[in-house]
Formats: C-alpha cells, structure tokens, sequence
C-alpha cells in the first residue's frame, strides 16, 4: 500500500504505477460534469487545483447544526469528462482523479505529459468511501450547481483506491481490452 498525503507532489505521482494500491490522506474535491463544462466554457475554478486531486463523485451529505455529514461519497463514472479532462489537467496541475471505469487515451496522455495519475475507487460501496471522509471542510457553487454537483471539499484518511491509469502511459483498463479482444478472437476465430 502506497501512502499519498496533501499536496501530491508530481515526483511521487510519476513514481506511481498502474497497479499500485493506495491511501489517500489529506483535502480531495469532488468535481462532475457541471464543473468540467463550466472550466472548458471558462468559468474560473473556485479552488486551486494544483498538486491536487479531482474526485468524479456526486456524493449524498446532509447539514447537521455543525456543518456537513457525508453520508454516501462513492465513484461516479468517469468516462463523461473525457471531453474536458486533457485539458483541465494541463491547465489545473491537477495530480490525482478520481473515480471509476477509466478514462482515454486522450486523457492518459495528458497524464503523462503533466504528471497525473488516475486512481480507481471501490464502486458500489459508497457509504464505506464515506467512512474514509474525516471531514467537509467547504463546499463550492452549492446554489450554483446543486448538491450532487457541488465542488465538496473533502478532508479524507485512508481513502483507498488503485492507480489504474499511470502517469508513464500504462492504463490497466487498455490492458483488460486488450487481452479480452485477444480472448474472443481465440474463442470465435
């Protein structure tokens, strides 16, 4: 298990490789597709992304007379931000997204050239990711966006994940399409 705590430094983000297991400490936001068409339309970002890392979640969080509660915080999927992602990680310095399924090749290569890595989390366990949320330290365009869209500022411990896209241009999920192309025209050819 590689430990990575705020900020995440691209020497230790270049180190990573597709494969490696990970827990995240320290501040994550969360960020979807609002976000994403509201930087591309240049929209300017309420927080400063760099050496940072974006989290594709929309998560359920409730006000309590102290602040916020993170009740469910999973992955959402990441291929709808393909569009935006090359560049929102060339021009953010963003080190670490996210979320789950994968992304490009557009978007792994922009990891590459930057020094980015993307982090698969657990899908389907969403009240677990939140366990992992220490706590809400903000929440940016909330009236804007909504809820579910909101930029949440998320102070985690041990939040786990695995570098599935890394920042040397290996990407696990190339490779499982890759080998299941290969299976399937052994089983049909």
């Amino acid at each position: 298990m590689k430990e990575l705590r705020y900020p995440f430094h691209e020497k230790v983000v270049r180190g990573l490789k597709a494969g490696d297991a990970v827990s995240i400490t320290g501040r994550i936001y969360t960020g979807r597709d609002k976000l994403h068409k509201y930087f591309a339309d240049g929209g300017k970002l309420p927080v400063d992304f760099r050496d940072g890392a974006l989290y594709h979640c929309g998560p359920v969080v409730v006000k309590t007379d102290v602040g916020y509660r993170v009740m469910a915080a999973g992955p959402t999927t990441s291929v709808r931000e393909n569009p935006y992602e090359p560049d929102f990680i060339a021009d953010t310095g963003v080190r670490l997204i996210i979320g789950k399924g994968g992304m490009d090749a557009k978007t792994l290569a922009a990891m590459k050239k930057y020094g980015c890595v993307y982090i698969q989390a657990v899908g389907g366990a969403a009240a677990l990711s939140a366990a992992s949320v220490a706590a809400v330290a903000g929440v940016s365009m909330l009236e804007e966006f909504g809820a579910a869209e909101a930029v949440w500022h998320f102070d985690v411990k041990d939040f786990r994940g695995v570098v599935a896209m890394d920042a040397n241009g290996k990407s696990l999920f190339a490779e499982v399409a890759e080998s299941s192309r290969a299976r399937l025209a052994d089983l049909i050819g």
